[in-house]
């Protein structure tokens, strides 16, 4: 019998610091936690990793959140994959 799998939250956040405050509280709790620093990457992380959950922030240089939540929602793959803007 194999081991369960983790949730695997993707963490989008254009500040390192963010990223691993996020990783920190998240990882010691049993999440697999995979990271994007920017829009473009979030969209190509998600669809490469398909996590279970995205931790999005809102204000990013290029893409921001709310245009990153569209583009999720345009995807089949990723239409109803839960997002929480932070």
């Amino acid at each position: 019998m194999s081991p369960p799998e983790q949730p695997k939250i993707l963490v989008v956040d254009d500040l390192p610091e963010n990223v691993r405050l996020l990783e920190a509280v998240l990882v010691p709790h049993g999440y697999d936690v995979v990271t994007a620093t920017d829009g473009i990457a979030a969209l190509a992380v998600a669809e490469a990793e398909q996590p279970d959950l995205i931790l999005l922030d809102v204000f990013m240089p290029g893409l921001d959140g709310y245009a990153v939540c569209t583009r999720l929602r345009e995807n089949e793959e990723t239409a109803v994959l839960p997002v929480i803007m932070v």
